[in-house]
């Protein structure tokens, strides 16, 4: 009779729990709770909370390669590639190219903005990180949570859970973490600056950007095809007007559904034997640091910018270059307003987060065909 209940013991999962095991349940339940209670990012912490959760039940199998449900979420759907592009569809049928258009030397600013990640990318390797995860650990400066997991999936799987939770982290901290740095580099009359009202962009040069952008982004960046060209396929669902359930779904169902394949294999790729090294609070530090150092590298461009031109550009703007579509230019808008409650920046900030957006994949872009030709 004990033979068997010993027998029926070893077969539940209580008698492999590990210390590791129980941290990794309090850093799942810590997400679950930042994305409820907090409203943190929520579409994306709240399924890789649960992921992790998932990932550190011992004997569920979840992950197990080539039979684990959640192992062939994985497989197949970001370790092929699948997802993040998809994501990019939709995220393309959301976007308003338009403010970018109106003033096209904001995308300078979102170019600007890369800084923090080539940055970080030199630091990490010298720290010891290998060139890919240098390379991986940088592009989270950018903000932008599926370029960081399609990079992350080619140059550094092992790191993708600790990358796609840090990006995704700073995305949602964009209101606690840029205003002090945007206070602090500017005065109050820079942010006082009222910007000259942009032109207004005709219906045809909205259909043509995706399309003039498809051809030159892919040209000079191949490697970047699969997002550039998903993003600027979306975009051209929105602008067209003839597709209006295309652009619908993907902006809702399609963008809804992949959303949720995405983040709970991310958060199962997160066990305790691989998230519980110390490279991975590395990986954190220096992906905020990334993400400070475009935010303060975008502000400082806008202010060189001012030395050369007539018309000036309030710095705030540098601050939205960081791909943390609206979240970033959000900010921007309410730290202006708070110099100058009449001063409407949220249109001119959209510009450089967009052109943040392209910037970061066209980043990605590069270190791919350098790091992998």
């Amino acid at each position: 009779m004990i033979s068997h209940l010993t027998s029926l013991v070893k077969t539940t999962g209580f008698v492999y729990l590990t210390p590791g095991i129980i941290v990794m349940w309090i850093i799942g339940l810590t997400l679950i709770y930042l994305a409820i209670k907090k409203e943190y990012e929520p579409l994306l912490l709240l399924p890789i909370g649960f992921g992790i959760l998932l990932a550190n039940l011992p004997l569920s199998g979840l992950m197990t390669p080539g039979e684990g449900l959640l192992w062939k979420f994985y497989e197949y759907g970001i370790h092929w590639e699948i997802i993040p592009p998809i994501i990019f569809l939709g995220i393309g049928a959301f976007t308003d190219f338009g403010p970018l258009l109106a003033n096209p030397r904001l995308i300078f600013l979102g170019a600007g903005a890369q800084a923090g990640v080539y940055l970080t990318f030199f630091t990490a390797h010298a720290m010891g990180f290998d060139i890919m995860e240098a390379a991986t650990i940088g592009i989270i400066g950018g903000a932008d949570g599926p370029t960081t997991i399609f990079l992350a999936s080619k140059l550094a799987p092992q790191l993708l859970g600790a990358c796609a939770v840090a990006a995704y982290s700073y995305m949602a901290m964009v209101p606690i973490i840029q205003p002090p740095i945007m206070r602090l580099m500017t005065t109050e009359a820079e942010r006082k600056i009222r910007m000259t009202k942009g032109r207004k962009v005709s219906k045809q040069e909205k259909l043509l950007f995706p399309i003039v952008s498809t051809f030159l982004i892919i040209l000079l960046v191949p490697a970047s095809a699969p997002l550039i060209s998903m993003l600027m396929l979306g975009n051209l669902f929105r602008e067209s007007g003839v597709v209006e359930r295309l652009k619908h779904a993907a902006q809702n169902e399609l963008m809804n559904i992949v959303t949720i394949f995405l983040g709970v294999p991310i958060g199962a790729t997160m066990n305790a034997e691989a998230f519980l090294q110390p490279k991975v609070v590395f990986i954190f530090v220096l992906g905020l640091c990334a993400f400070m150092i475009s935010t303060a590298t975008g502000i400082l461009l806008a202010k060189l910018m001012n030395l050369f031109s007539s018309k000036k550009i309030n710095p705030l703007l540098g601050a939205a270059g960081v791909s943390a579509v609206p979240m970033a230019a959000r900010v921007v808008h309410k730290v202006g307003t708070e110099a100058d409650k009449k001063n409407y920046l949220l249109m001119y900030a959209m510009g450089p987060n967009v052109a943040g957006v392209i910037g970061t994949v066209i980043a990605a872009g590069i270190f791919l065909t350098l790091l992998t030709s």
